[in-house]
C-alpha cells in the first residue's frame, strides 16, 4: 500500500514490500524505467547505486540494523525515487524509514510536521536520520570490540571466542556494506549529481562527513578486532604449549619409574629382588631418580 504525506506541492510516499498493483501505479503515474521497477521487485539485496534520468534519480542504499536479539548486524535496503516534487521510499520491512514516515504522518495530523521546501531537503532529512542511527549502531559495535579486548585474558575461552567471532562478523559486514557507497555520496557532495534545489552542496557535504566518520570508525574497529583475534590465538597457542610442556615433563619423569616398576613385576630373578628391604631400596632409588631428573630439568630451565 502506498502512503503519502503532502508538503504543499511536495509529496513523500512510502511503500513497504510493494505489490504488483503498487508498481503499476508508480509506472502509470511517474513513468519510471522498467529496470528500476524490476529492482523494486527483487527480494534479495542489490548493489548500492544511483541511476540518473532526465526527470528523476533512483537510489539503492544499504544501512545496518541489529537483529531482534541485538547481537548480529543485518543489512537493511532502501530504494528511493527522487524527483523534483516527490520522494518515494521503498523498504522490505518495517524499519527506521517507516518509523520516521509514521512519526511524520502523526505530526502532520497534529500540526507538527517538518518544514520541507524541496525534495532535496526531504532526502537530506531522511539520510541525516539514517546516518545518526548508523553512527549510534557503529558506536555499539566499537564498544563490543573494546569488550573483546578486555576479555582476552578471561579464563573462559569459549565465551571469548564467541564474542570475538560475532564482533568480527559484524565489523566485516559493516565494512562490505559501507565501502561501495563512499563513491555514491562523493558524487552527491561533488555536485556531479545536481539534484533539484540550489545551495545543497553543504548539506550533502555534511552527509559525506557523517559517512566518512562512520567509515573511519568501522576501519579502526576492523583493525582492532583483527589484532585482538590474533592476540587471542597466540595466547591460546601459548597456553596449549605450556600444558603440553608440563605433561611432557611429567611423562618424562614417570617413564623410567614405570619401566623399573614393570621390570620388577616380572617373575625373574633381578638384583635386590629377594632382599628383605627390596621395596624400600627400590622406592628410594626411584625417588632419587625422580628428584635428579627434576633438578636436571630446572638446571636446563625446562621447568
Amino acid at each position: 500500500m502506498i502512503e503519502t504525506i503532502k508538503y504543499g506541492t511536495l509529496r513523500w510516499s512510502h511503500i513497504v514490500r510493494p505489490t504488483e498493483e503498487d508498481l503499476e501505479i508508480l509506472k502509470d503515474q511517474y513513468h519510471f524505467h522498467p529496470l528500476d521497477l524490476d529492482d523494486c521487485r527483487s527480494v534479495i539485496n542489490l548493489r548500492p547505486k544511483i541511476d540518473v534520468y532526465d526527470d528523476y534519480y533512483f537510489l539503492i542504499l544499504h544501512f545496518p540494523s541489529f537483529d531482534s536479539s541485538e547481537t548480529f548486524v543485518d543489512t537493511k535496503e532502501i530504494k528511493i525515487f527522487w524527483g523534483k516534487d516527490y520522494l518515494i521510499t521503498i523498504g522490505k520491512s518495517h524499519w527506521l524509514v517507516k518509523d520516521m514516515f509514521s512519526q511524520e504522518k502523526s505530526g502532520t495530523v497534529a500540526g507538527k510536521k517538518m518544514e520541507i521546501g524541496s525534495s532535496d531537503a526531504l532526502l537530506y532529512k531522511v539520510l541525516e536520520r539514517l546516518m545518526k542511527e548508523t553512527q549510534s549502531l557503529v558506536e555499539k559495535v566499537e564498544k563490543a570490540v573494546d569488550s573483546c579486548g578486555k576479555s582476552l585474558f578471561n579464563r573462559k575461552a569459549e565465551k571469548t571466542i564467541e564474542k570475538i567471532s560475532i564482533t568480527q562478523k559484524n565489523v566485516v559486514l559493516l565494512n562490505t556494506m559501507f565501502k561501495p557507497q563512499i563513491a555514491l555520496f562523493n558524487r552527491l557532495q561533488s555536485g556531479s549529481i545536481p539534484g533539484f534545489a540550489e545551495n545543497m552542496v553543504d548539506y550533502w557535504g555534511n552527509i559525506l562527513d557523517y559517512y566518512q566518520k562512520i567509515w573511519d570508525m568501522v576501519e579502526d574497529a576492523g583493525e582492532l578486532i583483527r589484532g585482538y583475534s590474533r592476540t587471542f590465538d597466540s595466547l591460546q597457542v601459548n597456553k596449549t604449549n605450556e600444558v603440553i610442556k608440563i605433561l611432557t615433563l611429567i611423562s618424562s619423569i614417570l617413564l623410567p619409574l614405570t619401566f623399573i616398576a614393570s621390570l620388577y613385576g616380572m617373575n625373574i630373578d633381578l638384583p635386590f629382588a629377594r632382599h628383605p628391604y627390596s621395596f624400600v631400596i627400590l622406592t628410594m632409588g626411584m625417588a632419587v631418580l625422580a628428584i635428579a631428573m627434576i633438578i636436571y630439568f630446572k638446571a636446563r630451565k625446562w621447568m
